[in-house]
């Protein structure tokens, strides 16, 4: 007991730091993201340092979830991939503590952090979105500062471009300004010496000081009075020594007002979330109720039929009047095409036309109702979304241990190279599955909950798999592995290899083996005869993929060469060793139930590619069959 909680500390001290340090690097890469994306919107403004750093602090917190199974990963790669490379996982594995064991103190410690990340980002996530975003709209509402390059027209100031094709440190010569502010057909243009500019104190205005120039503007006139497009359009030159100009141009940075973002999904926790869409569903049922009844009172049915039923009294033979049901009435037939062509052709224009106005308001009405039903459950589906979200990434950090724990133990790699390279593979394959599953839930291709735990669904059997071949000490990475099994499949022989011994306790009984080569040769003819070319599709799955003849004769072959094993020539060694290995008669690599065979025959259309294969490697039998024939006549001429 007490080894075992040495045993427990000193993983937890292994893993930690690791954990650490991956969180560190994996925040620092997503921050490095974010710079890059939204460089262009704080580059050349004069923002300060204090606000950069507070909004570089909000994304940062952020980042926190997503960076969570990330960093997770990282680590338990190399937590396991160390203690594999350095034999300290074979050691504990041979003192006859099990995977899952040694997994244990790290899974508990996981856990806690997965529970304080689900806290963390429906209780702090909330808040700093909302401010993270708010700074970011603010940075890009801010203006530029104000740097007018030369020999370049500057754009930035509104209504106003600014030509200088000089600059020195007090100076701005050979300037020109396009005043558009009133609009282009009364534009005013400005040209000077020199100039210089300043900024007000309150930095909310620009004061340009202009020497030597001339300004040029078309004079406004009368508007009442009608003007010809020939008449010549009056302007007005202006010469002066000093010219002062107030430009508007606010410099200074402000905050924008948090609750633009606060009553939207991104700043409400889980609480806020389910009591936004209750009302929302409320308020949306309301609506399509309402617009039901209103449907149903303008439909054309609802209209023209009666809608309560007035008792007619008529007098039957001058005594007391008695009431009529209406099947009894007289029935009166419209025909609303006739009483159309009956009217004049003014009054059959009018009729159109109201006609087509009241279809085009009901097409308004409607489009724009059907635009805000589309809104509301636009919304709902966002809040879904975002609450499922404060789960799927809790539940991510385990499923991501549960892959990168086991995948250590099997690779057994540590470091930074080989566990980064798979961190990043299996991150970036994580990453985009859940980003089709996020897009497929906001936009109303599946549910938001379908979505939302798509890439757990995808990973978690992954996780599962890898923790089962990892406790049982299967090799998955290794490319013979594979390679063998393809093999396999299509049926490739596999080379015999025989020695000759040092020491051979008992020569071969050569009449003996001449005589069972002989039977074998036989056997292998007599196949040829009793066996067709072909199988017989049910037959195959009737005999559960296993040719018995051939397995037979493959029983012979290796009691054959077991004996010849013992021989003392090198002549009939190398013979014996091009006798083929007959492996090929059991035709499919899987145990096959007589009842399972005829279904799989009968249903699933798999169970024809299954026969296909099992004719390939019939064809590659009876090829081995004639090879063992042939090396048994050889083999006789050598004694």
């Amino acid at each position: 007991m007490r080894i075992i909680k040495r045993m427990d500390f000193f993983l937890l001290k292994t893993f930690l730091p690791l954990f650490i340090m991956t969180f560190g690097i994996c925040l620092f890469i997503f921050l490095m993201q974010f710079l890059w994306k939204y460089i262009e919107d704080m580059v050349g403004k004069g923002i300060g340092i204090h606000v950069l750093a507070e909004l570089f602090f909000y994304a940062a917190t952020t980042f926190v979830p997503l960076v969570m199974p990330l960093a997770i990963l990282f680590a338990s790669l190399m937590t396991f991939g160390n203690l594999g490379e350095q034999f300290e996982l074979l050691a504990m594995k041979a003192s006859g503590i099990s995977l899952m064991r040694i997994m244990r103190p790290p899974v508990i410690f996981l856990i806690f952090i997965a529970i304080a990340t689900f806290f963390f980002q429906n209780n702090v996530i909330p808040v700093s979105q909302v401010k993270m975003y708010t700074l970011l709209y603010s940075v890009r509402a801010k203006s530029p500062e104000l740097e007018i390059p030369e020999s370049t027209f500057y754009t930035e100031i509104r209504g106003k471009n600014i030509y200088v094709k000089h600059k020195t440190k007090e100076f701005l010569k050979d300037v020109m300004i396009y005043d558009y502010s009133e609009g282009f057909n009364n534009a005013r243009v400005i040209v000077a010496d020199s100039g210089n500019l300043k900024t007000s104190t309150d930095k909310k205005f620009l004061i340009m000081t202009l020497f030597s120039g001339e300004s040029f503007e078309n004079v406004k006139g009368n508007k009442n009075r009608a003007r010809d497009a020939k008449d010549p359009v009056p302007y007005r030159r202006e010469t002066f020594d000093t010219m002062e100009m107030l430009i508007d141009f606010d410099g200074n940075f402000v905050m924008s007002d948090e609750s633009i973002f606060q009553d939207k999904y991104i700043g409400k926790n889980l609480a806020s979330l389910q009591h936004s869409i209750d009302s929302m569903t409320v308020r949306l049922d309301s609506i399509n109720d309402g617009e039901s009844r209103v449907l149903l009172a303008q439909s054309y049915k609802k209209t023209l039929n009666r809608p309560n039923f007035v008792p007619q009294h008529v007098e039957v033979g001058g005594g007391p009047s008695a009431e009529v049901p209406p099947e009894d009435l007289p029935q009166h037939i419209i025909n609303f095409d006739s009483l159309f062509k009956a009217q004049e052709p003014t009054v059959k224009a009018s009729l159109l036309g109201a006609s087509k106005r009241s279809v085009e308001n009901f097409q308004v009405n409607y489009f724009t109702k059907a635009a805000i039903y589309k809104y509301e459950d636009k919304q709902i589906r966002w809040h879904h979304t975002e609450m499922h979200k404060k789960f799927t990434l809790s539940f991510a950090c385990l499923v991501f241990f549960f892959i990168g724990a086991p995948l250590g133990a099997i690779i057994r790699k540590g470091g930074l190279g080989t566990p980064a390279v798979i961190s990043v593979l299996l991150f970036v394959f994580y990453y985009i599955i859940d980003s089709i599953g996020y897009k497929m839930a906001r936009d109303a291709v599946w549910a938001p909950w379908q979505g939302m735990w798509l890439s757990s669904a995808v990973l978690l059997p992954m996780g599962v798999f890898l923790t089962y071949k990892a406790v049982n000490d299967s090799v998955i990475l290794n490319a013979e592995t594979y390679l063998d099994v393809f093999r396999r499949i299509i049926g490739k022989r596999e080379l015999r290899k025989i020695e000759k011994k040092e020491v051979i306790m008992e020569l071969p009984d050569y009449k003996e083996v001449a005589a069972r080569l002989q039977a074998l040769k036989t056997d292998c003819n007599d196949y040829f005869t009793t066996n067709r070319r072909w199988l017989s599709y049910f037959g195959f799955w009737r005999e559960g993929g296993i040719d018995h003849d051939a397995a037979k004769i493959a029983s012979e072959l290796e009691e054959v060469v077991d004996i010849l094993r013992n021989s003392d020539q090198i002549l009939i060694l190398n013979k014996t060793m091009d006798f083929p290995v007959i492996n090929n008669y059991r035709l499919v690599d899987f145990t096959i139930d007589k009842r399972l065979g005829m279904t799989l025959a009968i249903i699933f259309p798999i169970g024809g590619l299954v026969y296909l294969i099992a004719i390939y490697r019939r064809k590659l039998l009876r090829a081995d069959l004639r090879t063992t024939a042939l090396v048994c006549d050889e083999i006789r001429k050598l004694f």
